[in-house]
Formats: structure tokens, C-alpha cells, sequence
């Protein structure tokens, strides 16, 4: 099978945004990607809203970090170099982003999902305000947390 790709220019589609188009003639359809930053520095983008929380990891370590609104805490621990696995990618089907956090916070948290609950059940150092990473998203309310990374046993 004989595949063939054509790739079209920023300046062929505008100064907005680059733009790719893949022509897959062995499959007969189109994939279409967009790079999301300005071309020109005529658009500004709009800063992200962020609030200070604190990873414990089990030996003490303290972790500082400000966390993005609207991101879960498995991307927020990934995206600042702290030891949280995620090896499912935050879809739910393991435990390694085990977290637990204090009253206060835990019992603002929404529900738990019965597939989280599932989850939970094969992780280490199980407690009553535990939650996996990947379901929590940050909001304001978050601002000045504690949360502990429980030992994974290893």
C-alpha cells in the first residue's frame, strides 16, 4: 500500500494559526492538527489562573507548586517533576496516582465515582480521604492545600 502525504504551509492557511493537512490516500480521509499559539504577536493570550498548593511525598519532601485551575493532579504532580506514576494516563483503570488529603479539603471534594472507589481498593496506605489524583480537579478552593503522596511500597 502505497501511502501519499501532502503537508500545506502556515502561510498557505493565514497568519492565525499553523495548520497541518495529512492526505492519506490508502485511507481515503483527512487528519487535521493545529499547533495553538499565535503566528503574529498581535493576539494575546490570556494568563491561567493558578493557586498555591504543597505535595508531601513520603519521606517528607515538601513540593510547592502553583496548580492550574481546571487541571486534575496527577497532570499538575507530572507537570512539575513530582513523583506520581498516573500508569493508566489518568483513565481510571489503576491506583498509582493515589493521594490523600486533610478533612477540610476531602470533604469539599465532589463524589466518588463507584470505578474510583474500585480503584482505590488495590492501593497502598488506603485512609478515609483518599482519592485518586486524576479525578480531582483544581479550583480556587484548592489554594494553600496539603496533599500527601502515600508510600507505593516500593
Amino acid at each position: 500500500m502505497s501511502q501519499t502525504t501532502t503537508r500545506l504551509t502556515r502561510t498557505e492557511f493565514g497568519d492565525l494559526f499553523a495548520k497541518r493537512w495529512y492526505r492519506s490516500s490508502s485511507q481515503g480521509g483527512y487528519l487535521y492538527s493545529r499547533l495553538c499559539r499565535p503566528a503574529s504577536g498581535n493576539m494575546s493570550m490570556q494568563a491561567k489562573k493558578t493557586v498555591p498548593i504543597i505535595f508531601f511525598e513520603p519521606d517528607g519532601k515538601e513540593h510547592e507548586v502553583q496548580a492550574e485551575v481546571g487541571k486534575n493532579l496527577l497532570d499538575i504532580a507530572q507537570d512539575n517533576n513530582i513523583e506520581l506514576e498516573g500508569a493508566c494516563g489518568g483513565e481510571l483503570a489503576c491506583a498509582t496516582c493515589h493521594l490523600i488529603f486533610e478533612q477540610d479539603l476531602y470533604e469539599t471534594l465532589p463524589e466518588k465515582e463507584d470505578e474510583e472507589d474500585d480503584m482505590l481498593d488495590m492501593a497502598f496506605e488506603l485512609t478515609e480521604t483518599s482519592r485518586l489524583g486524576c479525578q480531582i480537579v483544581v479550583n480556587e478552593s484548592f489554594s494553600g492545600a496539603k496533599i500527601r503522596i502515600p508510600d507505593d511500597g516500593y
